[in-house]
């Protein structure tokens, strides 16, 4: 397996990837599953501030995919980010999430960013067994902010500070 930066051209691989999670799942509040076009743009965009990767197998198949992004647009909240991976469903238990998130988290570090976020709509044991495995912690439950498949969902966001006020 390889990990490497997504491009637009990557954009139909993913969101075949994506899809089931959208249609199946409220692991994702989007109720439509985005165009190849609309997620080309959402690659090219994201990438030119933070790392888009993908995770790609030795046939060449896309097998999942790690990116970071804004959590505020303020420039007090430059040094976090909300991290999010997809997985092929097909492969997953595989350490291809953990192998895209230690690449992610390492590119986010040399730029500097401190603290990594991650917001999980419940129920989803798995993703969070995943997040506190990694170091994250629980800091928040939000409940019934999302609504898909007829009720409504909690959120929980966890976090890990790479660096902390110490050693900053």
């Amino acid at each position: 397996m390889k990990i490497r930066p997504a491009t637009p051209a990557d954009a139909a691989a993913l969101v075949a990837i994506y899809a089931p999670y959208v249609t199946d799942t409220a692991i994702t509040f989007e109720i439509e599953v985005p165009s190849t076009d609309d997620f080309a743009q959402r690659i090219h965009t994201i990438s030119q501030q933070f790392p888009y990767l993908v995770a790609e197998g030795t046939d060449g198949a896309l097998l999942g995919y790690a990116y970071a992004s804004s959590y505020k647009n303020r420039a007090a909240y430059d040094w976090t980010v909300e991290l999010s991976v997809y997985v092929d469903q097909t492969v997953r238990h595989h350490g291809i999430g953990k192998a895209l998130y230690d690449e992610l988290e390492r590119q986010l570090v040399a730029m500097g960013i401190v603290n990594f976020l991650a917001c999980i709509a419940l129920p989803n044991e798995p993703s969070i067994a995943f997040h506190l495995k990694r170091g994250y912690e629980q800091v928040a439950h939000f409940k019934e902010v999302g609504y898909k498949f007829n009720r409504w969902h909690d959120i929980v966001w966890l976090q890990k500070q790479v660096l902390t006020n110490k050693n900053r």
